[in-house]
């Protein structure tokens, strides 16, 4: 919104933001919460943007690695920290983008490091790693603020690429195979474009018992954060 949108720690610029405040305003006057993500590292644009953003009622996240691998260590506390117990999006102040967990050497590691903190709301992944799920009494560990109070707890979810560390993943898939499977992001190596209107990806992703949004919906995540939305735009 205000940084990172061409490079990280670089104001993203002015015509960009219009366009963007466009149409999250829209949604915001409408009644909803609307999440900013910020890429930026320097202190002072940090601070700029969880200012620049709560003036304009959004609720901000200054992630200082691209990769969302960490817990900043600013602000110091966190910004809008509070003792609430969260129990819906409309309440929270501020939140934490924390979907690739490689640098906790474990699940433990992890939870205890999110439980030190006092953000409002988590977006994590459902996989601690390619192949073992966070549980629903791990989940549930996650949602306890350091303060006493209580946190929600998201789920990334990519519907518009299949990804091929996930364990939907079947052995021959490539480009073109299965047919709804289409061209590798070439700036996210292993994540391929999909046919999303397609049944079969469908079926992976929602619906059923043993589709994914399920797997998230029963380990007792508050929600589902949807990514690659604008996957129709490749198409077109």
């Amino acid at each position: 919104m205000f940084y990172g949108y061409n490079d990280d720690d670089h104001a993203t610029p002015a015509d960009e933001n219009t366009y963007l405040r466009t149409f999250l305003d829209l949604s915001k006057n409408a009644g909803n919460t609307i999440l900013v993500t910020d890429y930026c590292s320097t202190q002072s644009k940090m601070s700029d943007s969880y200012t620049r953003n709560n003036t304009s009622g959004y609720v901000s996240f200054a992630a200082n690695h691209r990769e969302l691998d960490n817990i900043p260590g600013f602000p110091s506390p966190v910004y809008s920290e509070n003792t609430s117990v969260i129990t819906s999006l409309s309440q929270v102040k501020n939140f934490l983008y924390l979907i690739n967990p490689e640098n906790f050497s474990s699940k433990t590691d992890f939870i205890n490091a999110i439980t030190s903190t006092n953000y409002d709301l988590l977006i994590m992944d459902l996989f601690f790693n390619e192949t073992t799920e966070f549980t629903a009494g791990e989940v549930t560990q996650l949602k306890d603020k350091a303060n006493g109070g209580k946190r929600l707890v998201i789920s990334y979810l990519s519907i518009g690429e299949a990804e091929n560390y996930r364990y939907y993943w079947q052995a021959g898939w490539k480009s073109g195979n299965p047919f709804w499977l289409d061209d590798e992001n070439r700036a996210w190596k292993g994540n391929f474009k999909v046919r999303y209107w397609e049944p079969e990806w469908k079926k992976i992703i929602f619906g059923n018992d043993d589709s994914y949004t399920k797997k998230i919906l029963n380990n007792g995540f508050d929600g589902v954060y949807l990514d690659i939305i604008d996957a129709f735009e490749y198409f077109e």
